[in-house]
């Protein structure tokens, strides 16, 4: 190769085709999301202004040292093994609703794609049906539904279960759906080419190559089920909830930052969780 053709290759090499495609979406993002800040009175600067950082440390300053007693370490236990439970409980119930509903919407394992039959019009029904079902469970937030069956259970963890089994339900079937659809489908329509059911082409075409994703997501979605359950239990369904919702009445700071940190123990939790599923499923 030339010398006198060695830089020119290499602006061209250097040189990124894209650049004025990314410069343009940078700008368009700029000029979009700019007013809707200013429509939301998103003021960041304000966080450091002298007044501000004194109210915030002041506030902070009471958190600290956490609250240690045993009187209330007792009542933090109990609210967390409450709150542990209703957010297993709950998911165990949207995995029991997500399961099939993902069965029925995952065109991967319709037979009617295999070729023209008899069911082919029936299959789509049955999937817009549960499309529009799983829309309909996560279109209201699992608070809502708290709301709305505290009136009707009372105060307590059973209307949080049942909130919780409602929304995630929707969110489960909806992403597991898609899981299985973004996984490698041939095995399955083999499978169903063969004659297979439906049920065996996923337990052997679909499960083995989604397993570790499907796994991660729902030990995912059960971290944001304990979390859910401590927003919930602001609505009168116990756990950690309403526990934190009693100290800060009452002003206890000290009670607040064990609250957190057992919070933040429980995600370390999840995390610890999803790994290990993972790893076993390898």
């Amino acid at each position: 190769m030339s010398a006198a053709l060695r830089p020119a290759l290499l602006d061209e090499a250097q040189h990124d085709p894209q650049a004025k495609a990314r410069l343009g979406a940078l700008l368009l993002a700029l000029v979009v999301l700019w007013p809707l800040a200013q429509l939301a009175e998103f003021k960041p600067w304000l966080l450091f202004d002298g007044a501000n950082l004194k109210v915030m440390g002041n506030f902070l300053a009471g958190f600290l040292p956490p609250a240690t007693n045993a009187e209330f370490i007792g009542l933090l236990l109990k609210a967390t093994l409450e709150t542990l439970a209703m957010a297993t409980a709950g998911i165990a119930l949207a995995f029991g609703l997500a399961l099939p509903l993902a069965f029925v919407m995952t065109q991967s394992l319709s037979v009617s794609r295999i070729g023209p039959g008899p069911g082919r019009w029936r299959s789509l029904a049955g999937r817009a049906a549960a499309r529009a079902l799983l829309t309909l469970l996560r279109a209201i937030p699992e608070v809502v539904w708290a709301l709305v069956l505290v009136r009707a259970l009372g105060l307590g963890p059973a209307a949080g279960v049942l909130a919780l089994a409602i929304t995630y339900g929707g969110m489960l079937g909806k992403v597991y759906a898609e899981i299985l659809e973004s996984s490698d489908t041939r095995p399955a329509r083999a499978l169903l080419e063969a004659g297979s059911g439906r049920i065996a082409a996923l337990c052997y075409g679909l499960l083995p190559g989604a397993a570790q994703e499907l796994a991660s997501y729902t030990v995912y979605r059960w971290e944001c089920a304990v979390r859910a359950s401590v927003v919930m239990g602001f609505v009168g369904a116990g756990g950690l909830g309403q526990l934190m919702d009693q100290s800060m009445k009452m002003l206890n700071g000290g009670e607040a930052s064990s609250i957190l940190l057992m919070f933040l123990a429980l995600v370390l939790l999840a995390d610890a969780l999803s790994a290990g599923l993972r790893k076993l499923l390898a």
